[in-house]
């Protein structure tokens, strides 16, 4: 495997509509997500917003919807 790259970039991802949460504080400290149908079965892909074509983090639907819920209850 000459040359492999493990790291998915945002730039792997052309298409992706990023966004930011609507609690953003606007400090620039802030992660960005997207939903990217183009994955087989759907997955929703994370960035530093600081770094738009850096690395991502890409998690299957359920597993973001699941931490996503954690963190609603936390709030709550």
């Amino acid at each position: 495997m000459k040359n492999a790259r493990l790291t998915l970039l945002a730039t792997d991802l052309p298409g992706a509509a990023w966004r930011k949460s609507s609690a953003s504080a606007g400090e620039g400290n802030c992660v960005e997500v997207a939903d990217c149908a183009a994955i087989q079965g759907g997955c929703v892909a994370v960035r530093d917003s600081k770094d738009p074509e850096g690395p991502v983090l890409v998690f299957r639907n359920a597993t973001f919807s699941a931490f996503v819920a954690d963190i609603d209850g936390i709030r709550r």
